[in-house]
């Protein structure tokens, strides 16, 4: 099993909009690296939902479904919805953590699919 993060808009798709749905298509993904993640991507992955915007924080987790890349320009992954986090993890929660240092969500953080390690997928759900 592999982790990612995932970043959103809360004012596009928010985690309350997972929620609601229960399944959602993730696309829309344009750089090149966030491409490569998305499409690397397995049934059974683990995901966690980072919200952008004022929250800018891990808020939830999802699991993959299923990725289709019949377009390697638009991978679409199909997600279904975990549960909310016990609390919201902020980003200075995050950088402030050394198993982060060279995690490209610290590093490129204009990067909208990054990989985790167990490690810091653990340490996001608090488990």
């Amino acid at each position: 099993m592999n982790y990612f993060l995932a970043k959103t808009d809360p004012d596009t798709y928010s985690i309350d909009d997972l929620e609601r749905e229960k399944k959602t298509v993730w696309d829309g993904v344009h750089n090149p690296v966030a491409l490569r993640n998305l499409a690397g991507m397995k049934p059974g992955d683990r995901l966690i939902i980072y919200e952008t915007g004022d929250r800018k924080s891990a808020v939830g987790n999802a699991s993959v479904v299923s990725v289709k890349v019949t377009d390697p320009k638009n991978p679409q992954m199909e997600l279904a919805a975990g549960k909310d986090l016990p609390k919201p993890i902020t980003l200075a929660e995050i950088k402030a953590n050394k198993i982060f240092a060279t995690s490209p969500l610290v590093r490129m953080g204009r990067l909208s699919v990054v990989p985790l390690t167990a490690e810091q997928y653990k340490f996001i759900v608090g488990s």
